[in-house]
């Protein structure tokens, strides 16, 4: 039911963002462009080539960031995973940068694979840190070391935006916004997600039991490894597609996957499929909000997620720390 309900408001939403922009068109109009296009008529143009695949991206980006995040914390059994916290996204923004900088003719395509492999450097780099320090690899120490990767790349990416006069062409990234998006960028997010949200379904039920301890698990006849495995492709192609394209949107996958576990349990069958669509609708309507809080201008769509994740993020933080979590 609930998964239901947020995707009728999802949908509407999306009706909404359409619609919103320097100049607003009625849902008539948005109606008419989608399933009676004339070719003809600049709003449908506006719509067709502009504002639906925007609001399309906008959904599929969120989805991928809330499921990424839902997978990470199954994994880890550490409420405050999420890719922007644990270094996946300043990882692939980091290997943007670099492709950016070395491969100025890089393709869109190509921009997804170097974003692919800079999440899984992050990834490797948190979990090298926090594994190496006295008493073991322990949620705080995860998120600890999470925030010290992050910082550093995101350090080195400024440091060779700066370097080599691309900064101006990399804030993009560093803000997150959906500006760029086209029909292009919605396919590539389509054949991610087909791959990344399959296969975070396929797992589902192993990152419940995994989520209950490695004891319990192994106790239960899983094999840990395998599931950890293909816990981490899945978040190297959800996020690495999403940063490629939208840039360092952060949060989402850090309350989504929470406010999911709210409202359907621990299961991850559940909590899977309503983050992916929480995380749209959440990001919908912050890129809605990025479009309205200056208008004409737009507000980098990070900074919307942001005032929401920033206090979620220390009420966590508060709660790990007292233990209630």
């Amino acid at each position: 039911m609930i998964f239901i309900g947020t995707s009728v408001l999802l949908v509407i939403a999306m009706a909404l963002s359409i619609s919103v922009g320097v100049t607003d068109i009625d849902f008539k109009t948005v109606w008419e462009s989608v399933f009676a296009f004339v070719p003809e008529s600049t709003n449908h143009q506006v719509i067709r080539e502009l504002r639906l695949p925007r609001a399309l991206a906008a959904a599929l980006v969120g989805a991928f960031l809330a499921v990424s995040g839902a997978i990470m914390q199954g994994l880890t059994r550490n409420p405050l995973a999420s890719p922007s916290i644990m270094g996946v996204t300043h990882g692939a923004a980091f290997a943007l940068i670099l492709a950016i900088v070395f491969f100025p003719a890089i393709s869109n395509i190509g921009m997804t694979f170097a974003a692919f492999i800079g999440a899984g450097l992050g990834v490797i780099l948190v979990f090298a840190v926090g594994s190496f320090s006295k008493g073991g690899l322990t949620p705080a120490k995860l998120a600890l070391a999470g925030v010290a990767i992050g910082g550093m790349l995101s350090s080195l990416s400024s440091a060779i935006s700066l370097h080599f006069q691309v900064a101006k062409q990399m804030s993009f990234w560093y803000a997150g916004g959906l500006t760029a998006t086209d029909w292009l960028s919605v396919e590539i997010l389509l054949v991610a997600g087909a791959i990344g949200l399959t296969l975070a379904l396929f797992i589902s039920r192993s990152v419940t039991i995994l989520s209950l301890g490695d004891e319990v698990s192994k106790g239960l006849g899983q094999n840990t490894l395998v599931v950890k495995a293909l816990g981490v492709i899945v978040v190297f192609i959800l996020t690495g597609a999403a940063v490629s394209m939208a840039g360092t949107v952060g949060f989402i996958g850090l309350v989504i996957p929470h406010v999911a576990r709210y409202f359907v349990g621990t299961d991850y069958r559940l909590i899977i499929p309503v983050s992916a669509v929480f995380g749209s609708l959440l990001l919908v309507i912050s890129d809605i909000g990025a479009r309205l809080v200056n208008a004409p201008f737009e507000t980098p769509v990070g900074a919307i997620t942001a005032c929401i994740g920033v206090p979620f993020f220390l009420y966590l933080a508060r709660k790990e720390g007292r233990g209630e979590i």
